[in-house]
């Protein structure tokens, strides 16, 4: 049966309000007001874990997807409602992602090598607790997409969430436990506490049952972990350009890079965050992306004006203007637009504060380049050496190869949107911590597996 308009609101009014900060949530599977209990109660889910069958573990991720797939609306109304980020219609769409194309047990694999002196085995063993710092851009996306990945490796999970998606990301957890107590499995097999704080999650990093940290957000979470004298998998920063050469389909081009920066508000990490073009085709890109694709021209004045708002004089962003419309951001300068403006885009130099922050909003500068090789020097130069991801729209195979090996990014999206690259419009699985910084790339179950080998000395070769 189709829910109404009206009653997702009534839903989503219930649960935002049920989970108030501070209000009990005893009535919640995996919610805890103490970090260290949290964590006591995870590794006592772990020990039930680790000795289910493959199969068994794969029969709680199966209601993991249905679950989500049952809430999408809700977990996406809710992230809105909470964080006043992105757009319900493309959280919704991520969600489906996460349910339909998350990996699962099929990740976990066993190498086997046999010979004249015997058999050995290598597999993937669980690290055990795994403690996992959420942002609070796909704070609901990321806590289901990890968990389902962690848990088909035998761990069990403690999470601490951004503080300003909490009620979001609580609602996620309670979810994933439902689902393992309704296959049969432990609960807890994902925590949380009520409030979280930097204290929490210190006590977590430092915690002696925790041997393998994930943070995903920026860099100084990350740094955090990676100084914790812990193994940790880290998703930075990045600052994705997108160069646009003569060759490519200036068109699908210019349609591929709003379609990408505008999804979810440009929230994603991998999405285009700027342009480079080379010369002869920089107008014509320019002019498809404001008359065809649903860009607003920004003038110097009202770049000016962005600058101001979207950041301090210290050039930290302001949060309240991430995640928001191009719209909203345009109303916030006093200027209004019709709904069909998606994207605000400008010409200016690599080094304009709007073009070489990562900004995160639907805002869209346009580096103008003399040359292939002048393009893709500027695009080095924007990306920061964050490895993060990188887009490139041309039809020559030699220039994709050259950029690809310049950049040296975890993603590299050739003609297609960015958000091609988690299966959406394109081959290959989801995730949503992206481990550019530690070298992982994009995460999945066997990430969050330690290899271990076992060798049978002069026995088991039965050749």
């Amino acid at each position: 049966m189709e829910i109404t308009e009206s009653q997702i609101k009534s839903i989503v009014g219930a649960v935002m309000a049920k989970m108030q900060l501070g209000e009990d949530t005893g009535n919640m599977h995996g919610i805890f007001s103490d970090m260290n209990e949290a964590i006591e109660q995870a590794k006592r889910a772990q020990k039930q874990v680790r000795v289910l069958s493959m199969d068994q573990r794969e029969k709680i991720i199966s209601i993991i997807r249905r679950k989500i797939k049952e809430n999408a609306e809700t977990l996406a109304r809710m992230g809105v409602e909470e964080t006043g980020m992105g757009n319900v219609g493309d959280k919704i769409l991520k969600h489906m992602l996460v349910a339909e194309k998350t990996p699962g047990t099929e990740d976990i694999r066993t190498e086997a090598w046999s010979g004249d002196r015997g058999l050995t085995l290598v597999e993937m063993g669980p690290f055990g607790v795994i403690g996992a710092i959420t942002p609070c851009t796909n704070p609901s996306e990321t806590v289901l997409c990890n968990t389902m990945g962690m848990l088909a490796g035998g761990n069990t999970v403690v999470f601490n969430p951004h503080p300003q998606a909490i009620r979001t990301s609580m609602f996620a957890i309670n979810l994933l436990n439902e689902a393992s107590l309704e296959a049969g499995g432990p609960d807890n097999i994902a925590v949380t506490v009520q409030q979280p704080t930097l204290k929490t999650s210190e006590i977590m990093m430092k915690h002696k049952d925790i041997p393998l940290i994930v943070a995903t957000g920026g860099p100084g979470v990350v740094t955090a972990v990676l100084s914790s004298g812990k193994r940790g998998i880290g998703a930075g920063a990045g600052n994705p350009p997108a160069l646009v050469d003569e060759t490519a389909d200036i068109a699908k081009a210019a349609a591929d890079i709003v379609n990408g920066c505008t999804f979810d508000n440009n929230l994603p990490c991998i999405a285009e965050k700027e342009v480079v073009a080379v010369d002869s085709i920089c107008d014509e890109l320019m002019r498809d992306m404001v008359q065809e694709q649903g860009c607003y021209l920004a003038s110097k004045e009202v770049q000016d004006k962005l600058v101001h708002t979207v950041m301090d004089e210290k050039g930290r962003l302001n949060r309240k203007c991430v995640g928001r419309s191009a719209k909203a951001l345009l109303a916030m300068v006093g200027i209004e637009v019709p709904d069909n403006i998606r994207c605000i885009t400008f010409e200016g130099p690599k080094e304009h504060p709007l073009i070489a922050t990562e900004l995160m909003m639907p805002i869209l500068g346009v580096v103008r380049a003399k040359n292939f090789e002048d393009a893709v020097e500027q695009a080095v130069w924007l990306e920061h050496g964050n490895r993060h991801s990188a887009h490139i729209h041309s039809k020559n195979v030699d220039r994709i190869t050259f950029y690809a090996r310049e950049m040296d990014t975890a993603i590299l999206v050739k003609n297609g949107p960015s958000y091609a690259a988690l299966g959406f419009g394109g081959e290959g699985f989801p995730t949503f911590t992206i481990a550019s910084r530690t070298g992982e790339g994009l995460t999945s179950a066997a990430t969050f597996t330690k290899r271990r080998r076992c060798t049978m000395s002069d026995s088991l070769c039965i050749r």
